[in-house]
């Protein structure tokens, strides 16, 4: 059995709108407790560690919680989020981390792990807000599907799925910024895997499960939002059991689980009906011929 535990979204810094990230790092020291008592194999931090405020700041917040991590004594594995991104570089955050931050494979013997790194900064524009995959993410991606040969998870910030975002407190309005716009594409791109899969997220702040193609993503709550526990924070953190069946477990004031079995994860559904009243439509329009 393999287990990895996950934890997204720890906001350190100023609390923002419904964010107690106040309680990053007092949050954070409980997980570091968790980890120590379960032993997983590795830990993996979705991004987003702080709530930026500007350059000098976020240097100083993004230092704290690397030093926080330090607690942590299995192998962690970071991904950067839109916020760890806003005035800091990739480059700012590898040095304060200690480890790369380009696309990785962490291979845990009979399972493995993408860490698809892809960019996580959101652009600003007049019109509105977007993500925006950077040269090579998609085409890096592809190639690691094509070629895999053992059961697979994927860890990004932004989620794959395309869900819908209702009742999301940030997102409903704003969906363009849960998701990458590349989405569909990247759908198509892990539709290839002819092994099984599963899809691990943060960035949206709440705990959900969603299936494409076959494939479930799941998405991890934030450590500190409070919009789904009122008036506390979720304190969130997730485990992941792989082996012939696939557990997850999210841990904290809205516990969440599921499991499935893992060769279910690598069968693709087949694909979406046609449109029904176009497709009469033309029927009708071949019969009067």
């Amino acid at each position: 059995m393999t287990r990895i535990a996950f934890i997204a979204d720890i906001h350190h810094g100023r609390d923002v709108m419904t964010k107690k990230s106040s309680l990053g790092l007092p949050l954070l020291a409980r997980f570091a407790d968790f980890v120590r008592q379960e032993r997983p194999d590795i830990v993996i931090d979705l991004g987003d560690r702080i709530s930026d405020e500007n350059r000098e700041r976020d240097l100083l917040l993004e230092r704290q919680v690397a030093e926080a991590f330090k607690a942590i004594d299995v192998p962690v594995f970071h991904l950067n989020g839109n916020h760890d991104r806003d005035f800091l570089e990739v480059a700012d955050n590898e040095q304060i981390l200690g480890q790369s931050l380009g696309h990785q494979i962490v291979d845990l013997g009979e399972w493995q792990v993408i860490l698809w790194r892809a960019d996580t900064h959101i652009h600003r524009l007049e019109t509105h807000s977007t993500f925006r995959l950077a040269d090579g993410d998609l085409e890096w991606l592809a190639a690691q599907m094509k070629a895999l040969l053992k059961p697979t998870v994927i860890a990004t910030h932004v989620p794959l799925s395309g869900q819908s975002q209702t009742s999301n407190y940030y997102f409903e309005n704003n969906p363009h910024i849960a998701r990458y716009p590349e989405t569909a594409e990247i759908q198509a791109v892990v539709r290839a895997a002819k092994v099984p899969v599963i899809c691990i997220s943060g960035h949206v702040h709440w705990n959900t499960l969603t299936f494409v193609d076959g494939i479930p993503h799941v998405t991890l709550q934030s450590l500190t939002e409070t919009f789904t526990t009122m008036p506390e924070a979720a304190e969130a953190w997730g485990v992941l059991d792989l082996g012939d069946m696939v557990r997850w477990s999210a841990f904290g004031r809205q516990r969440f689980g599921f499991e499935v079995d893992a060769a279910s994860t690598a069968q693709r559904w087949p694909q979406p009906h046609g449109n029904f009243h176009e497709m009469r439509r033309k029927a009708m329009a071949a019969a009067a011929l």
